[in-house]
């Protein structure tokens, strides 16, 4: 899903000579990013692909605040995501490439159980939960054991999670 932005909306994502690096002289370096210029657009889909090796998980880890970049500046959602990583973790989801959702679950106590460890009380982790159902075309399955959900529900309910 992609939504519509304002007019000069600040870009999702805007990354400037952004390098980061593992290892050391002495076991040898790994540039992971080496002065990574992007800018993703508001309101539009961005594609990062590459090779095995080309820094892609980095990158996410950079914009996720999960790593810090060694140069360079990166800002999320028009927040300097160096300087102010807790703002970002705010307005951010992460979802990885396996659904990290509860099978023995149901789909809505899975969405509640992750509102509660976000710091919702219980009975606005309750209304968002059905909000996400409603968004992700979940809700008719909602109160079924997540272990029953084809692999595309499964997604889909950690998509809405995040």
């Amino acid at each position: 899903m992609t939504t519509t932005a304002a007019p000069n909306a600040a870009p999702t994502i805007e990354a400037h000579g952004l390098t980061k690096q593992y290892g050391s002289a002495k076991k040898g370096v790994v540039h992971a990013l080496a002065g990574l210029n992007l800018v993703a657009p508001a309101g539009k889909v961005t594609a990062i692909l590459g090779p095995n090796g080309a820094g892609k998980t980095t990158f996410v880890k950079a914009v996720a605040t999960l790593l810090r970049p060694d140069a360079g500046t990166l800002t999320v959602a028009g927040i300097d995501a160096i300087a102010h990583p807790e703002k970002v973790r705010r307005v951010i989801g992460l979802a990885g490439q396996n659904a990290a959702v509860e099978p023995a679950l149901t789909g809505r106590e899975n969405l509640v159980m992750v509102a509660r460890l976000f710091g919702h009380t219980a009975p606005a982790a309750k209304a968002a939960a059905q909000a996400v159902l409603a968004e992700i075309h979940l809700d008719d399955d909602a109160d079924r054991p997540v272990k029953g959900y084809s692999g595309g529900m499964r997604r889909r309910l950690d998509l809405g999670a995040s």
